[in-house]
């Protein structure tokens, strides 16, 4: 999917919604545990409900790859299952030598379907070039993350900016606004303006907002730009709404409550 073609769908949608199938087999519903594949009946439902309301949906692969072989059946199957219509996520957080890098990259862009995959930039430009050199695919790198282990490098200052400030002014002359992402934390949403002086272009996955506590309001005031500019994920708050028989009807409820309240932002997009 193509920079252009992701403003349009979030304008005609009317959302920058990422819904996160982070799918634990335990918190499955009791309902689905007897079908032979429990935590892709789950995923299913959960596409089904809510793909009206949503522009992006992302895998966090580690949930399946603790399955071993079944898990990564399940991701497979999960992933051909989303509409085309939909930004495809692969949340792998990657990123090695070149040509072990080069192998991620056709794993997730080659034998699976995916538009993006996240990465992670510690070990530099060789370890993401590979990822950046397919055409029409994008690169998602860890920008400025909310987790508390975020203080031992990211905020520590080097050459007087923080290491996050200088991966966004690195890694963005590394790719383009066409084909690069940053993930961005939801949590500090005060950040979100440095963040955007120095990636003004640039489109931002955000997480942490719903059960991390991020506040949507905020974010989408403080992150957007006249192309929108973000995608908001939101995993746990959607997926697990209900335990019950009910879930995908909750699911649902809950998606359509989120891009509801993006609505007026969205339609303050004014590119294309």
């Amino acid at each position: 999917m193509t920079r252009q073609q992701l403003i349009r769908l979030i304008k005609e949608k009317k959302s920058y919604l990422c819904v996160g199938l982070d799918t634990d087999p335990d918190k499955v519903p009791e309902h689905l545990q007897d079908f032979k594949d429990p935590a892709f009946e789950f995923n299913k439902e959960i596409i089904q409900a809510t793909q009206n309301y949503c522009v992006a949906y992302k895998i966090n692969t580690a949930f399946y790859e603790a399955r071993g072989a079944k898990g990564w059946e399940t991701l497979e199957k999960t992933a051909a299952i989303i509409p085309t219509s939909h930004f495809r996520i692969a949340d792998a957080k990657r990123g090695d030598i070149g040509n072990t890098s080069a192998q991620y990259a056709k794993t997730f862009f080659e034998t699976m379907p995916f538009d993006a995959v996240t990465v992670a930039p510690y070990m530099g430009e060789d370890s993401i070039r590979p990822f950046l050199d397919y055409p029409g695919k994008w690169t998602i790198v860890l920008g400025l993350t909310s987790n508390p282990g975020a203080r031992d490098f990211e905020l520590l200052e080097s050459g007087g900016m923080a290491i996050y400030e200088r991966v966004l002014q690195t890694v963005s002359r590394w790719g383009t606004p066409e084909n690069t992402m940053f993930v961005i934390g939801a949590t500090r949403a005060e950040w979100f303006e440095k963040v955007r002086r120095l990636t003004p272009q640039h489109f931002y996955l955000v997480p942490g907002i719903g059960t991390q506590g991020g506040s949507l309001a905020e974010v989408s005031e403080k992150a957007m730009n006249s192309d929108g500019g973000i995608l908001v994920n939101v995993s746990r708050a959607i997926m697990h709404a209900s335990q019950g028989v009910d879930f995908a009807s909750k699911a649902a409820e809950a998606a359509a409550s989120y891009q509801r309240e993006m609505i007026p932002y969205a339609e303050k997009i004014s590119a294309i």
